[in-house]
């Protein structure tokens, strides 16, 4: 008799009587026979189908947390009838293959969970000559579980019938096994090999997203640090321990690691190749990588190389999804929006498709989802592979139209943008529901528009437009009042404070407008670099730019950017303490500006002049030269210049003693920034306010507006202010007796300052941490500061501070019981705690 499988045999009766020959204890899946007397060699047991797996390498890691995963994954368990699958799923040579062996090995032999062993079948699903059929890999498999050939039938569904009682009659045997079908390209390749059982467990490998019911693990690229272990463990596993190279070698295998993004195929090829030249240092390898040109060609080894491993995947696409494909590495920046894609693919007007273009790109794991959903990017090596694909196919693409349609896309929405800016000049744009929505799209887009700007000049412009005014002719406005919308990048990115972008824009542009010999572009790109120098506080070379575009703008007779350069050199000039310049610089603005009729320019220049004065202790011309700004800007409906000047005015009102007054300019600034959107600036309108208070004695008031003030500055990441707003809770917080607090936070906003080479705030941070530290009678660490507030004011040429500061040294030194400092010439005169409070204001 022969019983299907999982069968037994029955007792057999004949004509001499009952004979009982049961042959029992184990699963059978070939001929039974019985009878008396006979003599039977029964076939070998069945070699365990773990035997039939690939060799694990010697060389895992960075991928422990996804095999912890994965076996909780493969654990059986009575909630699912059929038994569990799990799905690892990845780009092409990530190592989903090596991953799935390495899991298999761990959970038959560390962990027992498949006493009956793992069947292993690669589908070779991207490889259509060489990969099985589902009846071959089918026959394969039975094969391996000891069904004879002759036994094995034909047709899918018989061979799948067949398969699945197999092993499901070992698992009631308590011997369950392990599928491992790898390298999958279709869920129907998969289906018919899944066991039916509720014990034996699949592991699947796909570079698609198969739908297959079951759990999915998406494999990530290599972090650094395990990019740099693959690298010094293949090698040393080649060459001995003695190969040191990438431990010699950090940075270059740091950069080695960065340039195969991850890819364990990559670094395995990388490995390969130093191991076949002992004697070549990783920096040569390097060197021979960056060129992205020939880095995929450079990056094979005999049989292996990563183009290959993308050719697979590139072939299965239809001509909409690989054109697609080959357009996205055109966009500048590192990942892009479907709204992005859409325009690539001149497909505006039906983003859907496109979107769903893209989603099946990613089930291909040719692009991959980026941080934020409707955003897509891809693999670095991967992005090199879709590059060359475009290229040669660059005119059948119509790639160069298709470049200018996001470029165009991109200036658009920046100008629309910028309309929902408080201060801008533009009506609001449809583009976008409101101003919220409009800043998360620069925020979210930023590093495409820099680096269209930067590299493909998509935002380069002759930036000014002329018009004309009574007594004077022709003009040309600036675009860095946002006359234009070619200067919408620059205004949203310094209202967002993302400065260096800004740096990095003005450089670029600078160096195009040399290239192209237009010298209003290179005046305009002068002006901007040294609004953004002067920004993060590099005055000496924000007053060079500027005064290089002044120059040019006279060479140019152009009297409308001469004004606008000059005031911008006044504000850096002020900034460096050289008020007597900044006063001239700002005289000729505001002469321009009546004569054109630019209110708002004339606003702006006002409010300098106000804050120039305050500088100068002429705090009653400060206070009506900044109430005629709040005047203008109030008119104008300009809430963030408004809050500008109300803030500035706060300071000078505090200083002639009125702070009611100043407490309300404060507050009312507080109101006009939030509603503007500006952030940065009712954070410093709200640290102002805390000064006012703490001058009134309101210590606890002032206490919970300096805490709300630094919050803002940290999280803006704006260094500067958060020293200075540490400087001034310092002083509150002596006064409340938290000593220990105060000398901490004058200690902390002092290291910021050194850091940053800030020598006049540092010593007046210096000064006011003495001042914490004689209170506490630390006497020694306050004659240090003191000392080191005393050369920061000598250095920085500040007499009066410097002279002030000598007098509280020689007051620490007599309560030390030391040698007094010589007297000291009459300086400006005030306390330390009155000095610091006249600080914090807000820049036009």
């Amino acid at each position: 008799m022969e019983p299907g499988p999982g069968g037994r045999a029955e007792p057999a009766r004949g004509r001499h009587g009952d004979v009982d020959n049961t042959i029992g204890g184990g699963v059978f899946f070939n001929a039974v026979v019985q009878g008396r007397d006979i003599t039977l060699h029964l076939p070998p047991q069945v070699t365990p189908a773990l035997s039939g797996l690939p060799p694990a390498s010697p060389v895992f890691t960075g991928r422990e947390r996804v095999v912890e995963e994965l076996l909780r994954s493969l654990t059986p368990s009575d909630r699912s009838p059929r038994g569990p699958v799990a799905v690892v799923t990845g780009l092409a040579g990530i190592g989903k293959t090596e991953l799935a062996v390495h899991t298999a090995t761990r959970a038959t032999r560390e962990r027992g969970l498949f006493p009956g062993g793992v069947l292993f079948v690669d589908l070779a699903g991207y490889d259509g000559e060489r990969g099985p059929t589902p009846e071959r890999a089918l026959t394969g498999l039975l094969l391996a579980l000891g069904i004879p050939a002759e036994h094995v039938p034909d047709g899918v569904q018989d061979l799948s019938r067949l398969y699945r009682s197999a092993l499901a009659a070992l698992a009631d045997q308590g011997r369950p096994v392990l599928v491992v079908i790898d390298n999958v390209a279709t869920a129907d390749q998969a289906r018919p090999l899944l066991p039916s059982d509720g014990a034996t467990a699949a592991l699947v490998t796909s570079r698609h997203t198969p739908d297959l019911d079951a759990r999915l693990h998406e494999l990530p690229e290599l972090d650094q640090d395990a990019s740099v272990e693959l690298l010094d463990q293949v090698l040393r596993h080649r060459r001995g321990d003695t190969d040191t190279r990438v431990r010699d070698e950090p940075g270059h295998a740091a950069t080695t690691a960065r340039l195969c993004a991850g890819l364990a195929l990559a670094l395995r090829i990388v490995a390969a190749l130093l191991a076949d030249s002992p004697t070549r240092p990783l920096s040569s390898l390097v060197a021979t990588l960056r060129d992205e040109h020939t880095r995929l060609d450079r990056l094979r080894r005999e049989d292996r190389a990563v183009r290959a491993a993308f050719d697979l995947s590139y072939r299965r696409l239809d001509e909409a999804h690989a054109r697609l494909f080959r357009l996205l590495p055109v966009n500048p920046g590192p990942d892009l929006s479907t709204e992005a894609a859409a325009h690539l693919a001149d497909a505006a007007a039906d983003r859907y498709a496109v979107e769903e273009l893209l989603h099946d790109l990613a089930r291909a794991h040719l692009v991959e989802p980026g941080t934020t959903p409707g955003r897509w990017r891809l693999h670095d090596l991967v992005r090199l592979y879709a590059a060359d694909r475009g290229l040669s196919r660059a005119e059948d693409d119509h790639r160069d139209e298709a470049r200018a349609r996001l470029l165009r896309h991109y200036q658009a929405a920046t100008a629309a943008a910028e309309t929902h800016l408080s201060d801008s000049p533009f009506p609001v744009s449809p583009h976008f529901a409101d101003r919220h929505e409009a800043l998360a799209w620069i925020d979210a887009e930023r590093p495409n528009l820099v680096a269209a700007a930067t590299t493909t000049g998509a935002f380069a412009t002759s930036a000014a437009i002329a018009f004309t005014s009574p007594g004077k002719g022709a003009f040309v406005r600036p675009t860095t009042l946002g006359q234009l919308p070619g200067n919408a990048l620059f205004r949203c990115l310094h209202h967002l404070r993302h400065f260096a972008d800004l740096m990095d824009i003005s450089r670029a542009a600078l160096a195009t407008s040399r290239s192209a010999g237009d010298r209003l572009a290179e005046v305009l790109a002068l002006n901007d670099l040294g609004v953004t120098l002067r920004e993060v506080r590099r005055f000496e070379a924000s007053i060079d730019a500027c005064t290089r575009s002044l120059a040019l703008c006279r060479e140019l007779d152009d009297g409308y950017n001469e004004a606008v350069v000059s005031a911008n050199l006044a504000g850096s000039l002020a900034a460096s303490r050289r008020p007597g310049k900044a006063l001239k610089a700002l005289a000729r603005s505001e002469r321009i500006f009546a004569r054109v009729g630019d209110r708002r320019a004339g606003g702006l220049v006002l409010s300098g002049k106000g804050l120039v004065l305050h500088h100068m202790r002429r705090f009653t011309e400060a206070a009506e030269a900044q109430e005629r700004a709040v005047a203008v800007f109030t008119e104008l409906a300009d809430r963030n210049s408004e809050g500008m000047a109300l803030n500035n005015l706060a300071l000078s009102l505090r200083e002639l003693g009125r702070l009611d007054d100043s407490a309300d300019a404060c507050t009312h600034a507080v109101a006009a920034f939030t509603e503007a959107g500006n952030r940065h600036g009712t954070a410093t309108a709200r640290g102002n306010l805390g000064n006012t208070l703490a001058r009134g004695r309101k210590y606890r008031k002032a206490l919970g507006a300096c805490k709300r003030s630094l919050a803002a500055f940290r999280e803006l990441g704006d260094e500067h202010a958060e020293a200075e707003t540490l400087d001034n809770l310092g002083i509150v917080l002596g006064e409340l007796g938290r000593l220990k607090a105060s000398v901490d936070a004058h200690a902390r906003a002092c290291a910021v300052f050194a850091a940053t080479g800030e020598r006049h705030a540092e010593g007046i941070a210096l000064n006011n941490l003495g001042s914490a530290l004689t209170e506490v009678r630390r006497f020694d660490e306050a004659i240090d500061a003191y000392t080191r507030s005393v050369a920061a004011f000598a250095e920085t040429g500040d007499r009066g501070n410097e002279l002030d500061t000598m007098k509280n040294l020689d007051l620490a030194l007599r309560r030390r019981g030391g040698t007094p400092v010589p007297a000291a010439s009459p300086g400006t005169g005030g306390t330390w705690l009155r000095r610091l409070l006249g600080r914090g204001s807000a820049k036009p």
